[in-house]
């Protein structure tokens, strides 16, 4: 088992190869501001590079044997390959060589507390959400986030020892290296099925992290999610659960309305019987869910529920989670990170509640492994779409693989009644678009790729 003392200096000198990452440019920033001496390497510049320049980290572009110069520690990213040359040559030096999750769950055990939110979908909200209120609460925990959060500038925070709040990715199987003090648990569903076999498999993994805690943590756990409801047996310690008009629930919201823009009101019936109303500024039922279990887990947390309240209402979201780009002849064109056919349904859902006129989705596939193993998946979670608009798919780490194209999705979708159109390259998607919207439509951009650009393209907006 990989063990990091932050205090001891034991790894003065740490290579990150993938630096670039969201979550690897975390935590560089984190080790730096600890007074490591980080170094790094990436294949590009990313949007969090200016981060890693603003805290004065030092990184190159290119991975190169040549980049290795005689750390004390290396960590990498699940994108790095073994045959990278500069993977082969760190572990030729007979240093620590670890992955991103496996330093997670070893820098994870030198804080106090830690709240790690795992599932399929929402992990970026609700760790924002968490972030947002202990930010405004007594706390000044340590952050690390997939995104930017205005009230930490950015995607880290180095506070105390006190609390650490992180992302808990399930890919890799990296959350078995994961020890926090309360685990919250959004939902389980097939994904990442370049690594997993399948929905089985996922499940293992899952309960295997839960057999990480201690008599003396806590799971909070949506109870309205059927998957979820296969790990329950493997909890160590305390089980909390919230859901959504589910009495069975500890936690249980109900009376939902929405406003006039979409914009989620509900009770929370609490743990000991009392009622608590909140309201959201973001869109989407299933924010719902991302709300109750950052309310839980700060509660929990020890922070007061005037707070809570002001900082859930308060709570704006994301960049690419249902991030309004701009409106363009009275038509919003929204920007999300959605890549899952059950993300790609609920926001399609939270939309179609609200707009008048046509609601028009733009797709960019993600890796061709996800778009084969869930095809039937993604015929079907289109419904609340008036038209679908299919581009090429993002590889990302994969091999091109001519056994499935996007045109396929596209034809089996008109096959079964929708209108859809494959148009592969980014100008002929923002020149259809621009040519067919009309006022009261609503435009949603979703994928994990680089489908920012095309929303960006869209709406009018500058690189």
């Amino acid at each position: 088992m990989f063990e990091f003392n932050l205090n001891d200096h034991k790894y003065k000198n740490i290579h990150m190869i993938g630096i670039g990452g969201i979550s690897m440019s975390g935590i560089a920033i984190l080790l730096n501001n600890n007074g490591y001496n980080v170094t790094g390497s990436d294949l590009s510049i990313s949007e969090t590079s200016k981060h890693l320049d603003k805290n004065g980290i030092n990184y190159v572009i290119g991975q190169r044997k040549e980049n290795i110069k005689n750390p004390d520690l290396v960590i990498y990213t699940d994108a790095i390959s073994d045959d990278n040359e500069e993977l082969i040559a760190a572990r030729s030096l007979g240093v620590p060589v670890v992955t991103r999750g496996v330093f997670l769950g070893g820098l994870m055990k030198n804080y106090k507390n830690s709240i790690a939110v795992s599932g399929s979908h929402g992990k970026s909200t609700t760790t924002s959400m968490i972030s947002k209120i202990l930010m405004n609460s007594t706390k000044n925990p340590t952050i690390l986030l997939g995104g930017d959060l205005d009230e930490i500038e950015g995607n880290v925070h180095v506070g105390d020892k006190e609390i650490l709040v992180t992302e808990a990715c399930e890919y890799m199987g990296n959350i078995r290296y994961y020890y926090p003090s309360i685990g919250i648990i959004l939902n389980i569903d097939e994904d990442h099925l370049d690594y997993y076999k399948d929905l089985n498999d996922i499940v293992e993994t899952f309960k295997n992290y839960l057999k990480n805690q201690d008599e003396n943590s806590k799971t909070i756990l949506n109870l309205n999610e059927e998957n979820n409801k296969l790990v329950i047996d493997s909890v160590q310690g305390e089980l909390i659960t919230y859901g959504q008009e589910n009495p069975d629930a500890d936690y249980n919201a109900t009376n939902i309305t929405f406003n006039k823009d979409g914009k989620p009101r509900f009770d929370l019936i609490m743990k000991d019987g009392s009622i608590e109303h909140f309201k959201l500024s973001i869109l989407g039922r299933h924010n719902i869910n991302n709300a109750c279990a950052a309310i839980i887990s700060t509660l929990e947390s020890g922070v007061d529920i005037k707070t809570i309240k002001n900082c859930i209402q308060s709570y704006k979201g994301l960049e690419r989670r249902m991030q309004l780009m701009g409106n363009v002849e009275g038509c919003n064109i929204i920007l999300d990170y959605g890549h899952h056919p059950s993300e790609i349904q609920v926001n399609l859902s939270a939309l179609s509640e609200h707009t008048k006129g046509n609601l028009i989705c733009v797709w960019q596939p993600h890796t061709y492994t996800r778009t084969k193993r869930l095809f039937n998946e993604f015929v079907n979670c289109f419904d609340d779409a008036d038209e679908i608009i299919i581009t090429d798919i993002f590889a990302a780490r994969e091999p091109f693989d001519p056994s499935i194209s996007s045109k396929d999705i596209v034809d089996a979708l008109i096959k079964n009644g929708k209108k859809a159109k494959y148009l592969p390259t980014f100008d002929q998607v923002k020149d259809y678009i621009l040519s067919d919207i009309k006022k009261d439509d609503q435009v949603i951009v979703t994928g994990s790729g680089d489908s920012d650009k095309l929303a960006k393209m869209i709406a009018g907006i500058s690189e």
